[in-house]
């Protein structure tokens, strides 16, 4: 499925990709369509340039190994990291890969490198990022693996103690995996804020002990008179706007710690006497960092559900009207997975 230009993609017969000796070639049985591919996709984002097979939330079978390959053979169950990451610069040696100078994301075209991605029947990647699948793992679970490492992530990078209180602001896909992450840190008291009901009733249903639509009530008013006037221990902001990142700041108490997962703008308004004269911590957060085996576990043994944000499964010949009713924001939809 290519993108052949903004807002147009065609299904149309592409060479197998070549690999190199350190690269597998796999058959490709599932990919998930990422919120980041449908903004790219009518070309504002600057980072899906056609003509690009775009896609990175993916799983399926080794077809071929290149000479130098080691420990996978044809076969193999696999799903691999969206970053190609070199492996060698200052930040992969500290096993920053998700910062690493070199890095790629596949399916993703930009003014330093073209990478094609997996919206196809093959795709091939370096054996350094791919991972083995036990055989009981769903192929369309494992095409979520890498929208659940970036919770995973977001979460690692802070701690909690006991009794701790945290709140996340949006309900969106990567909300909701991380209310599951939050939880299975060890953090029982989860508050949503979202504007849409049915996602939080999803919250609910997967972790959340309070939610608040804040079309309907001041979410602020409400964090500070739930927790005494002090506000949450931990937040974590998930849309990328200068509201919601107000409210995730203001709504800790002092000393508390703000994640900033979101990044939808460029720039937003920072209250920066409040986080200055709390003391307010503000931890950043990109991608994922080698936490996919623990990903693999937290999700077979259900600390982690993804079956519920799955809306639909899809041909890949369907896919360019599955990208229009998510470009379109159509009600309801989540994640869409499509099956090559």
């Amino acid at each position: 499925m290519m993108l052949t230009k903004p807002k147009k993609l065609e299904i149309q017969d592409s060479p197998i990709p070549k690999f190199g000796k350190d690269e597998v070639l796999i058959r490709v049985k599932a990919c998930g369509i990422c919120g980041s591919d449908v903004h790219g996709y009518d070309g504002s984002s600057g980072r899906r340039v056609p003509p690009l097979i775009m896609g990175h939330e993916a799983a399926g079978l080794i077809e071929e190994c290149g000479s130098d390959v080691v420990g996978f053979s044809k076969g193999d169950r696999v799903t691999f990291d969206s970053t190609v990451y070199c492996g060698h610069c200052r930040y992969c040696e500290k096993g920053q890969v998700n910062l690493c100078d070199n890095r790629m994301v596949l399916g993703v075209s930009c003014e330093d490198y073209r990478r094609h991605g997996a919206f196809a029947e093959f795709v091939s990647v370096p054996s350094h990022i791919i991972y083995k699948l036990p055989d009981s793992f769903p192929f369309e679970h494992a095409a979520m693996i890498e929208a659940v490492s970036v919770a995973v992530h977001a979460v690692g990078r802070i701690s909690f103690s006991s009794g701790d209180k945290s709140l996340v602001v949006g309900a969106g896909m990567i909300g909701l995996l991380l209310i599951q992450a939050i939880r299975s840190a060890g953090c029982r008291e989860i508050i949503a804020v979202d504007m849409d009901d049915d996602r939080l009733n999803l919250a609910k249903k997967l972790g959340a002990t309070q939610v608040i639509n804040s079309q309907e009530e001041d979410a602020l008013s409400f964090i500070l008179n739930e927790t005494g006037g002090q506000g949450v221990d931990k937040s974590f902001e998930v849309v990328g706007a200068t509201p919601t990142v107000q409210l995730s700041i203001l709504a800790v108490r002092k000393g508390g710690s703000v994640v900033m997962v979101g990044n939808l703008a460029p720039e937003i308004e920072l209250p920066l006497q409040s986080v200055v004269t709390r003391e307010i911590s503000l931890f950043g957060t990109c991608a994922s960092a080698g936490e996919y085996p623990k990903c693999i576990e937290l999700m077979a043994n259900g600390s982690i559900q993804v079956d519920p944000l799955i809306s639909a499964k899809a041909s890949l010949e369907d896919g360019p009207e599955w990208f229009e009713r998510l470009y379109g924001r159509e009600p309801g939809l989540m994640k869409v997975i499509l099956e090559p």
